[in-house]
């Protein structure tokens, strides 16, 4: 528990400190955000804030994970340092897209095409050695079966399991990307799956396997209090990232890191053995893609006939006349409605 609250506390100082640095850093320079000529007018005000904030929590969360285990005397875990590296590695691709669109004056980074294979080389690396590492009890970081509040009896088999981590992670990094258009909205909703999160590893901890028996509701997770750890020093951090992000944002997250976040959270899910209750606890990332993708099917199919006035669903509920505000604190009401749930099922199942 000690360890928790130190990741938690560091991860928020760091961050509430570092962020108004990286402001004055980003601004110096002209790093401001490209606001897309299409989307809602009242946008057009935030051309030039500064983005490519996701350094500042990816930064903060990585120290006071580092600075918890030098305090505290215990070390890292494999499954503590695999998701850091799948969080950093696809915050380095959001990098290089928020720079590109910066450097070139557009709304658009990287090509669609160089933006998969990053994102697949560091979602493959991470799958392959998340099945090393076995404990003296033969327990590996993740495992072939699918999951939901524990692996299933489902086996994947290690390619078929590759394929699958790529999705969970492609889907996770690529939903947040889509949530993160209004002044804190991202970053509020994800803050609300970390703590979940953090509740689950300390939840596994205290009810882990003992060797060869899988009876009686326990949990065969090779670190799951380590897990909880590092989602502790990343709420923190993004919450810290809050104080400055939320409206009238100072900064924005951008590529670097949304597609951090929804890295952590895949890792998470993958080697917390919850792959199927990812899609409830960030159930509002789900809405929000399955509206894009509602969006362009249906123009297609249509011949240029719409669902909404404009996707992601966000802009259009503010294109139907609500605030950016009023936006924001319903979906966060929704988020954590959801996340209330998906907790109940780990208590339950």
């Amino acid at each position: 528990m000690n360890e928790l609250l130190l990741s938690t506390g560091l991860g928020l100082l760091l961050s509430v400190v570092g962020t108004p640095v990286l402001i004055r850093i980003l601004a110096r320079r002209g790093y401001g955000q490209v606001i897309r000529d299409d989307g809602p007018q009242s946008h057009q005000g935030k051309k030039g804030t500064p983005t490519m904030g996701g350094i500042a929590f990816v930064v903060a969360a990585v120290l006071a994970y580092g600075l918890t285990k030098l305090i505290t005397g215990t070390g890292p875990t494999a499954s503590g340092l695999l998701v850091l590296f799948l969080m950093t590695g696809l915050g380095l691709i959001g990098f290089l897209d928020d720079y590109i669109k910066i450097a070139k004056k557009r709304s658009l980074g990287l090509r669609a095409k160089a933006k998969l294979v990053g994102q697949c080389a560091v979602a493959v690396v991470f799958a392959v050695l998340a099945l090393q590492f076995a404990d003296e009890h033969g327990v590996t970081p993740a495992s072939t079966s699918i999951s939901f509040v524990r692996d299933f009896g489902w086996e994947l088999g290690p390619v078929l399991f590759v394929v699958w981590a790529y999705l969970i992670i492609s889907g996770t990094s690529n939903g947040v990307n889509l949530t993160d258009g209004l002044d804190g909205l991202a970053a509020g909703a994800t803050v609300m799956v970390l703590g979940a999160y953090t509740f689950i590893g300390m939840w596994q901890s205290n009810l882990l396997c003992s060797a060869g028996d899988i009876a009686g509701g326990c949990y065969v997770v090779r670190d799951p209090f380590d897990l909880a750890v590092v989602a502790s020093s990343l709420m923190g951090a993004v919450f810290g990232f809050l104080w400055w992000n939320t409206a009238p944002a100072k900064i924005f997250m951008g590529d670097t890191g949304a597609f951090a976040l929804g890295g952590a959270l895949a890792g998470l899910a993958i080697l917390s053995r919850t792959q199927l209750l990812l899609p409830l606890l960030g159930a509002l990332f789900v809405l929000v893609t399955l509206s894009v993708v509602t969006q362009v099917g249906y123009f297609k199919l249509s011949g240029g006939k719409r669902v909404f006035r404009m996707a992601p669903i966000q802009h259009h509920y503010e294109l139907k006349g609500w605030s950016e505000g009023l936006v924001v604190v319903r979906f966060w009401i929704v988020q954590s409605l959801c996340v209330a749930l998906g907790i109940g099922a780990v208590y339950s199942l």
